[in-house]
């Protein structure tokens, strides 16, 4: 049987850190859930620890990491097996930061595979897609290189405001993407809803944990905060170096607009697919994750196959379903592992 779209609803998680209320109104759904900020979209992975809590369950029952499994090249196509495995390669996020988040960074593919035995580390990149209040910015990397003793130092005391100062603070709004590195210390503040792409793991190792963790040992994963650090990237970027991650799309009205910096390409890549009545997108075969973010359209496979797109929407779209083409008055971000080539490379 050939695999088909389907439409996916929320998974929420729940997370130490508030917010939600934008997932919900995007959704067009109730915000009930203080604690729900994530919404882990056409997952496979889990929160770290944890037997099932992430996992995307589809309509029939099954777990789609079992259903991947069972049918990995009618899921994934025959040249993404061979060069990522039976893992789709990719986690899609709504994430709404109903408060800032902690300071934190994530091991890239070698640390993650000498000590979490991980194919993946955690590569991830932002898609701003809303903000609110005040001042919504974001914290990406060391304005300045530091030492590992100094930010071990921090960590030790828990001294907030130091990380905080050091990092650069960034105003974003709706159309800036940010795309980041394995080992780049970051936080999101509050007010900043994203689509987030990242490698499908949750390894997130937390150096301001107080006052959002259970514990120090949260933090480090059990590794240690001396263990940790040595995946940290503690060189300064400077206002040229974030060039190179940050874009700033909001000004582009193509019909089709590649989101994320070069670099990226090696881990996930996103585009921003928008029609209008007297316009359709057509695209190649992939397994896909697409997020509708406004207007009403129809998504049909070159099996026949008419699904209906409405602001809102998350679907999974297996490699299957062939050929895809995009119609009506619709914006939407279409997610994806990257190309087999450059995982081979």
């Amino acid at each position: 049987m050939t695999l088909e779209p389907i439409r996916l609803p929320a998974n929420q998680p729940p997370q130490f850190y508030r917010g939600g209320d934008a997932i919900a109104a995007l959704r067009g759904a109730s915000p009930d859930k203080k604690f729900g900020p994530e919404d882990w979209v056409a997952s496979v992975s889990t929160m770290f620890g944890q037997d099932t809590n992430g996992l995307t369950r589809l309509p029939d029952g099954a777990w789609l990491r079992d259903a991947v499994l069972a049918n990995p090249n009618g899921w994934l196509g025959a040249k993404h097996v061979e060069a990522l495995g039976t893992s789709t390669g990719l986690l899609v996020k709504l994430l709404d930061a109903g408060q800032r988040l902690p300071v934190h960074f994530h091991p890239d593919d070698a640390f993650a595979k000498q000590h979490f035995d991980s194919h993946f580390g955690k590569t991830e990149a932002w898609i701003v897609v809303g903000t609110y209040g005040d001042d919504p910015r974001v914290y990406p990397g060391f304005k300045e290189t530091l030492s590992k003793a100094t930010v071990s130092e921090w960590t030790r005391e828990q001294d907030v405001p130091s990380m905080l100062g050091a990092l650069n603070s960034i105003p974003v709004t709706a159309g800036d993407t940010v795309y980041i590195p394995a080992g780049l210390p970051h936080a999101i503040g509050e007010g900043v809803f994203v689509v987030e792409l990242q490698q499908p793991t949750d390894f997130s190792l937390t150096i301001e944990w107080r006052d959002f963790l259970a514990s120090p040992e949260k933090g480090h994963l059990g590794l240690g905060f001396d263990t940790a650090i040595e995946a940290l990237d503690t060189s300064g970027w400077d206002a040229e170096r974030l060039d190179t991650i940050i874009k700033r799309t909001a000004g582009d009205a193509s019909a089709t607009v590649d989101l994320l910096a070069a670099g990226s390409e090696r881990f996930f890549r996103a585009e921003q697919l928008r029609t209008d009545k007297t316009t359709t997108l057509s695209s190649d075969p992939s397994f896909a994750v697409l997020v509708v973010l406004d207007g009403e359209g129809t998504l049909r496979t070159e099996h026949g196959g008419e699904y209906p797109l409405a602001k809102g929407d998350t679907y999974v779209v297996p490699f299957d379903a062939g050929q895809t083409e995009l119609s009506g008055a619709v914006t939407a971000i279409r997610c994806r592992p990257p190309a087999p080539e450059e995982r081979n490379g």
